[in-house]
C-alpha cells in the first residue's frame, strides 16, 4: 500500500483544515487506517483511526470533539477534519494503514506526512 497525504497548511488558531490520505497499490486496506502526528522535539502520537469495514472510530482523548476521522472506501481515502485548531496542534501529520488500533507499532504502511502549522 502506498499512502499519499495532503491538505496540510498554515492557519490561524480557531480555523479548520481537512487532511486527506489516498491509498494505492496492493495489498488493499483490510482493517483500517489512522492518523498520527509528531510535533518538533516530541514523539509520534496517535490522533485517530477508523475501521475500514464498519467505519467505527477511535480518538485520542485530548482531541475528541475537535477532530473527526472518516473514510471513503470507494476512493480508498481517509480524511481528518480538524476544527478549532490550536497552536499545540502544530505538527507533521502522518496517515498509516492497515490497522485501527491506537498505536504506531500496529501499522505497516505510512504516508510521507503533511505539515500543519497553527499560529496564535
Amino acid at each position: 500500500v502506498q499512502l499519499q497525504a495532503s491538505g496540510g497548511g498554515s492557519v490561524q488558531a480557531g480555523k479548520s483544515l481537512r487532511l486527506s490520505c489516498t491509498a494505492s497499490g496492493r495489498p488493499d486496506i483490510r482493517y483500517g487506517a489512522g492518523w498520527f502526528r509528531q510535533a518538533p522535539g516530541k514523539e509520534r502520537e496517535f490522533v485517530a483511526s477508523v475501521d475500514w469495514k464498519d467505519g467505527s472510530t477511535r480518538y485520542a482523548d485530548s482531541l475528541k470533539g475537535r477532530f473527526t476521522i472518516s473514510r471513503d472506501n470507494a476512493k480508498n481515502t481517509v480524511y481528518l477534519q480538524m476544527n478549532s485548531l490550536k497552536p499545540e496542534d502544530t505538527a507533521l501529520y502522518f496517515c498509516a494503514a492497515d490497522s485501527q488500533l491506537p498505536a504506531a507499532v500496529f501499522y505497516d504502511y505510512w504516508g510521507q506526512g503533511t505539515l500543519v502549522t497553527v499560529s496564535s
